[in-house]
């Protein structure tokens, strides 16, 4: 029986990969961070010339969807190997930017 899908499960099995295959000296926010850039062009890459319309729509073809798919899957890994690094708990970085976001733009 696999664990749950939660953030600390997916950082463990990251780290627990990374680890068996000795990669960790590899794992520096510096190098976390150029990988997460270098992930999120790929993402971008699949969206650069499609019309507003097209891209609302790219889930419908299944290669096109499973490219998406494993690109988000490589930014999120990447995300959460540099918030294990670093220390950052991720829910509790983003809900604090999501308050943080409220107060500065409040509803009018």
């Amino acid at each position: 029986m696999t664990d749950p899908l939660d953030v600390a499960t997916l950082q463990r099995r990251l780290a627990e990969f990374a680890a068996a295959r000795d990669w960790q000296q590899y794992h520096t926010p510096k190098n976390l961070v150029a990988a997460l850039s270098v992930e999120a062009s790929e993402l971008v890459e699949i969206f650069q010339w499609l019309t507003p319309e097209e891209s609302a729509g790219v889930m419908a073809d299944p290669d096109t969807a499973h490219r998406v798919t494993d690109e988000v899957a490589d930014v999120l890994a990447y995300l959460l190997q540099l918030c294990e690094v670093l220390g950052i708990d991720p829910l509790a970085a983003l809900d604090a930017k999501i308050d943080r976001n409220e107060r500065r733009f409040p509803l009018r």
